[in-house]
């Protein structure tokens, strides 16, 4: 149940915590640049009418090559074929002269849009939206998409004597009727939270009202002195890092002779609306440690940061650097941007414009919805989070996959609204954290001063945190840094227990170029997992006895995995 197939293992590979980042029915207005497109267009028509006629030369030449083939002569097309596009996997695209004449008519016509936007020359922030939003209706209108037109559809209705489109239509309508109309992505049937998800043993120790702190049990006989600490997103909710039974990081840290702590946080409503950035991290991170020292007694404490939890983790270790708390020890970050100048896909959502509308959606609830955000991320990677499960589910009559990352990434939480803001304009507008023009309680983040030891991973198909911005990390630090890049994407790279699919890439000198060391730097067999634990090990102290579970002033409130996460 927790293996992925062909669609669960698409899906996972472009999940994140991001996913709820933004929302509305045109979150970043590409219908305005895609208008814009069109408009420019008409101001190069010399270059319009070239374009136009290379698509008509196209098309012949995709005619004449298709009629080639119906009388067996062997042709190549004017279009090229991505190998790595899925929806074209079945024989027939390629063996069956219409539908291979089919595709190379509908990448022609794709090819001609994108060839046209970009001699409309628009800048780059509204080039990008044209880009997603045409991309996003020629996705739409694949003939993968209906049923004449998908060869490997039509072959499953002939082998179930039409029972897959009864059963696909019959899941339509469900899905119109209770999904708001999309398709689902998972079965969560087979999960439940404390079952077999967030399952690790562990107690809760601490309440507020914007967190839990969760203390696991110790697995070995001795413990590393120093404890540790993960501070995960709160855009989902923090069993990522506690997934499943031999998919967790927390448990292998756990096994591997760390006491661990982790925060769980409260799924925000209106009386959370002004909760602030500096909320969640004096009341976040910096009462968690509090915890952690009054239990254990430890003088020093690691931290493990993910996504924008590891943002945190940094401002965290500046603002304690300013107020000369040196309780923090090495720092751990998991697919984490500090420096946002390249953020990746997320970018063509976080213009002055796209944050402004946002904000003022969030202002009339006091947050944003979990509802509201499911489908904005998806538009990001259509072909894999939204076509991909018309086919599956509502063509082909298939179940969705019972998948514990996809399970999990529905299990969807608000945003406050004065926290995002913030968030947004600071990080992705502005990237005040790197310019020094960040401040927590009215005190400067100096991120340049951390000279904590920093363990850094990046999964090599994130395309939320572009491996090449995690990198950039190195350049705003002076603790020695460990820099790994896994397989995986954004959330298998994290989920990566180790298994002979896995891999990471170490190098031993930094170069201000990513490229550079990637050049220069080995790949290993296995998971990065067991490299972290080697370098945290030697960083961890001796092995002691284990701390109590609790204690008198943080006395045990019940059972791990809480109640927050349960909201």
């Amino acid at each position: 149940m927790t293996e992925p197939n062909g669609a669960g293992a698409e899906a996972a590979g472009a999940l994140a915590p991001e996913v709820s980042l933004f929302a509305d029915n045109d979150p970043a207005l590409l219908g305005r640049a895609l208008a814009a497109a069109a408009r420019a267009t008409t101001h190069s028509p010399l270059a319009a009418t070239s374009l136009t006629l290379r698509l008509g030369e196209r098309l012949w030449n995709a005619g004449t090559a298709t009629l080639n083939r119906m009388v067996g002569r062997t042709t190549d097309g004017p279009m090229p074929v991505d190998p790595r596009d899925k929806r074209f996997a079945d024989p027939a695209w390629e063996e069956n002269p219409a539908y291979w004449g089919l595709r190379q008519a509908y990448l022609a016509w794709r090819q001609y849009g994108l060839d046209l936007l970009q001699a409309a020359d628009l800048d780059r922030t509204q080039a990008g939206k044209a880009e997603l939003a045409w991309s996003l209706m020629q996705d739409a209108m694949a003939p993968t998409n209906f049923v004449p037109t998908n060869p490997a559809v039509l072959k499953r209705a002939l082998e179930t004597g039409g029972r897959s489109l009864v059963d696909g239509a019959r899941q339509f309508t469900d899905d119109l009727l209770h999904n708001n109309g999309r398709p689902r992505q998972v079965d969560t049937s087979p999960f439940e939270v404390g079952r077999n998800l967030a399952c690790t043993p562990a107690k809760v120790v601490y309440r507020s009202d914007l967190i839990e702190v969760l203390q696991y049990l110790p697995q070995t006989e001795q413990v590393h002195e120093v404890p540790l600490l993960c501070s995960p997103p709160w855009i989902n909710k923090y069993y990522v890092m506690d997934l499943a039974p031999g998919r967790s990081f927390i448990e292998w840290a756990v096994q591997h002779g760390r006491t661990v702590f982790a925060i769980s946080y409260r799924n925000p409503d209106e009386t959370m609306a002004r909760t602030t950035m500096d909320d969640y991290l004096v009341k976040g991170p910096r009462a968690a440690m509090d915890v952690v020292s009054d239990i254990t007694g430890a003088d020093t404490i690691d931290f493990v940061g993910l996504c924008l939890g590891g943002a945190l983790t940094m401002m965290t270790a500046t603002y304690l650097d300013e107020a000369g708390d040196d309780r923090l020890g090495t720092i751990t970050l998991l697919n984490t941007m500090v420096d946002y100048a390249d953020p990746g896909a997320l970018g063509r959502f976080t213009d002055e414009e796209t944050v402004a509308k946002l904000e003022r959606r969030m202002e009339r609830r006091g947050y944003l919805e979990a509802k509201d955000m499911v489908g904005t991320f998806d538009i990001l990677r259509p072909n894999d989070l939204i076509f991909n499960y018309v086919v599956s589910n509502w063509l082909m009559g298939k179940q969705p996959p019972a998948f514990d990352i996809l399970a999990w990434n529905s299990d969807a939480t608000r945003m406050p609204a004065a926290m995002h803001s913030f968030y947004l304009r600071n990080f992705y507008v502005e990237n005040n954290f790197v310019k020094g023009n960040l401040t927590v309680r009215g005190q400067r983040l100096h991120l340049e001063d951390v000279d904590n030891d920093l363990y850094i991973v990046s999964a090599i198909n994130d395309h939320i945190v572009p491996w090449t911005s995690s990198y950039a990390t190195l350049r705003h630090v002076r603790g020695d840094a460990r820099f790994v890049l896994s397989s995986g994407g954004h959330i298998a790279g994290i989920v990566n227990p180790p298994s002979a699919k896995a891999w990471y890439v170490t190098g031993a000198d930094y170069p201000d170029d990513p490229q550079q060391w990637r050049e220069r730097a080995e790949r290993h067999s296995g998971s990065w997992w067991e490299d972290w634990a080697s370098w945290g090990a030697e960083r961890a102290g001796e092995l002691v006895a284990p701390p109590p579970v609790g204690g008198e002033k943080h006395p045990v409130l019940g059972d791990g995995p809480g109640e927050y996460v349960r909201t």
